[in-house]
């Protein structure tokens, strides 16, 4: 018997990016660990990742090409070979994109967040192609933008220097379920002395170990942010010398929040003016005193209207206290721009400058409506052509009904590349079983820590399964793309991912990677100690030119949500109920739903709900409820707790709608109304009302 261990790197969409080590025996993965060695995964993985080898040799695995012989939606298929597959793929896209290459759209996330498997070859190939573009949207372009309008760039504090903090305020996230590195830095923060201090609508897991939660009505972070920052300079809890020498538009922001006084913020927050005031002082008295002050965002907050806002408010407050001079100080909302990715040799954007044509963009977060939209001189050409990988919008995308009625469209020529066939898959005309991390080279990045990761191929492709990046070389032959690009391999794509030139990079070397797993950027301790934000000014921006020249306000501000009690009475006076829908601790967006053994730890789908509001509505424990407004309803069984603010609702997800007893998930009851910025969606601005089922 012959064993290896191969270096990998966790392709899902978290901020840990963890390195793993592949167990492989005679040619079959037995154990997938994380590696000790790397000072972020430190040997730790999550119970989803740990169970790799289950989702790669599960029994449902899509092992060769299907063609659609039912109903659309129905999930009715037969086993077709490659070569029929391409064929028909190249003959319909041929047909339309002579007509108009626009009418072709790929649609894709980060079901693997590689740089190779993701949007590589893919890019090349409908960049060549002249399709539409898809503007990926669907999870932090709200809080990105507003981020970089006020910090220049999505880079913050360093992962390994939280353990070193006094006073840790994680907002908007439950990184026990969702960042769980982060999360065992903050424990150990916790340990040493320092206070730990959770704002969320939800009582998480993480927030019940936490010294403090403040539950906020949702939508409502911006306010508070506005709030803490009305406390701090009426009781002089500043850094006047950062904020001279680092800053600009101080004395416009003084001005801004002078009117968002305790008691205004408690009463827009739906919480105590005590615990603004209390909020505040514990930040700005310990940074003031030299602790070393740091704020975790993460992404639930801004998935409301005024979610750029929001985020953009919270990431003003370190340069007000100074909390930057500290390596363990200040803010981390991502570390996407800390990677010199080298977006240009990836993707190549010059083959699409060379078609006669100009492209549209699609917003991923309105493809519902999208793709049920005629032909027009505003919108272009209908939509008669949809290529899916690495997602699955009609579980995860917003308005869930209106998804389902553009995918069930029987002119609508569908091709799904999956590892198993969901919600989505069930709507295809073609198949294509695609290959997991444990079977394909990739190079990654991270949001969440500072490490380039290698992943080495640990085992040879199952079935007929072929990788992103070959399926989109074989599309490319097919539709007689000659052009070199389109016949690198995988290795030669990793090779270019970073900009060896770039310092932080430090002469990237794909041999190396591969070879030692991974590596850290040359990045400083604490980035902004001395000034250097990426902003126009140079300075940490309360004022933001750029934001009035995009139609913003300039200074940070309040937007109240779509659906609240208090910014729509009256739609309220019909759905009283607040809808956020955050995610369950075993899944990860819709990935390992349909794993067993993690499906069995959720249960199905459940409901949380305050027991006030389960006595006004007769409820009981246990009862299924429905949970509906003008968009929709789903089922699911009611938990009665007070993990659930007053007036607010909580659906752990997102569930396949086939595994629900209803078939719908969360995302009937969802809009496609957008954010404030970033053109993102807005999951958490939902009102709703619950009855017996």
């Amino acid at each position: 018997m012959t064993t290896t261990i191969v270096r990998a790197a966790c392709p899902h969409d978290c901020p840990d990016t963890c390195a793993l080590l592949v167990t492989v025996k005679d040619g079959v993965a037995t154990e997938v660990r994380g590696d000790p060695d790397h000072p972020t995964t430190a040997g730790v993985l999550c119970t989803k990742v740990s169970r790799y080898t289950e989702r790669t040799y599960h029994k449902d695995r899509l092992l060769h090409p299907l063609k659609r012989i039912g109903n659309k939606g129905e999930g009715k298929f037969i086993e077709i070979s490659w070569d029929e597959a391409l064929d028909t793929i190249a003959t319909r896209l041929g047909a339309i994109a002579a007509r108009d290459p626009r009418a072709i759209l790929p649609y894709s996330y980060a079901g693997t967040m590689g740089l190779v498997q993701g949007e590589s070859m893919s890019m090349r190939f409908f960049n060549r192609l002249g399709a539409s573009l898809l503007e990926r949207t669907i999870c932090a372009t709200a809080g990105g933008v507003g981020y970089k309008y006020t910090i220049g760039a999505r880079v913050g504090t360093d992962l390994e220097q939280f353990q070193n903090a006094k006073l840790i305020v994680i907002w908007g996230g439950n990184p026990i379920a969702s960042n769980l590195h982060f999360w065992m830095r903050a424990q150990e923060a916790k340990r040493r002395g320092a206070k730990l201090i959770a704002i969320d609508p939800y009582r998480s897991l993480t927030a019940e170990k936490c010294h403090q939660h403040i539950a906020l009505l949702p939508g409502t972070d911006a306010a508070l942010a506005l709030g803490i920052m009305h406390v701090l300079i009426a009781e002089d809890l500043l850094d006047h010398d950062y904020i001279a020498q680092y800053t600009l538009g101080f004395e416009q922001l003084k001005q801004q929040v002078q009117q968002w006084t305790p008691q205004k913020t408690a009463e827009t927050c739906g919480i105590s003016a005590e615990e603004v005031v209390e909020l505040a002082r514990a930040y700005g008295s310990a940074a003031t005193q030299g602790d070393a002050v740091a704020i975790r965002i993460n992404y639930g907050l801004q998935r409301v209207r005024g979610g750029g806002m929001a985020v953009r408010n919270i990431a003003c407050l370190p340069a007000l206290v100074g909390a930057w001079r500290q390596a363990a100080g200040g803010v981390q909302l991502s570390a996407s721009d800390s990677f010199p990715k080298n977006s240009q040799a990836l993707q190549r954007p010059d083959l699409l400058s060379r078609q006669d044509l100009t492209p549209r963009t699609i917003n991923m977060s309105t493809i519902g409506d999208d793709l049920l939209r005629d032909a027009s001189p505003e919108f272009g050409p209908k939509i008669e052509a949809l290529i899916v990988y690495n997602s699955n919008p009609v579980a995860v995308a917003p308005q869930s009904s209106t998804v389902a009625r553009g995918f069930a469209r029987e002119d609508l020529f569908t091709v799904v590349l999956e590892h198993f066939q969901t919600d989505t898959a069930d709507y295809a005309d073609i198949i294509l079983p695609a290959t997991t991390q444990l079977e394909h080279v990739d190079v990654h990045a991270a949001y969440g820590h500072q490490y380039m990761l290698a992943n080495n191929a640990a085992i040879a492709p199952l079935g007929d399964t072929k990788s992103n990046t070959e399926i989109f070389r074989l599309l490319a032959a097919r539709m007689g793309f000659d052009d070199a690009c389109f016949r690198e391999s995988d290795e030669d794509i990793a090779a270019q991912a970073f900009d060896r030139k770039n310092v932080r990079a430090m002469h990237f070397d794909w041999d190396s990677l591969k070879q030692k797993g991974w590596q850290k950027l040359n990045v400083p301790d604490a980035p902004f100690a001395n000034g250097g934000f990426a902003t126009p000014s140079g300075k940490c921006e309360f004022y933001s030119a750029q934001m009035l020249k995009d139609g913003l306000e300039p200074l940070p501000s309040y937007i109240a949500p779509y659906e609240s009690a208090a910014s729509n009475p009256a739609l309220a006076s019909k759905y009283p109920l607040a809808m956020i829908s955050p995610p369950a601790r075993n899944f990860l967006n819709s990935s390992f739903v349909n794993i067993q053994s993690l499906r069995a730890t959720e249960g199905e789908p459940h409901l949380d709900m305050h027991p006030s509001d389960a006595a006004q509505r007769n409820l009981i424990n246990g009862d299924m409820v429905r949970i509906y407004n003008d968009r929709g309803s789903f089922i699911a069984k009611l938990r009665i707790t007070d993990k659930a603010r007053l007036g607010l609702v909580v659906g752990l997800s997102i569930w396949w709608k086939k595994f629900a007893s209803d078939g719908k998930n969360v995302n009937e009851v969802t809009s496609q109304q957008l954010t404030d910025m970033g053109r993102g969606p807005t999951f958490y601005d939902v009102l709703v009302e619950v009855e017996k089922s």
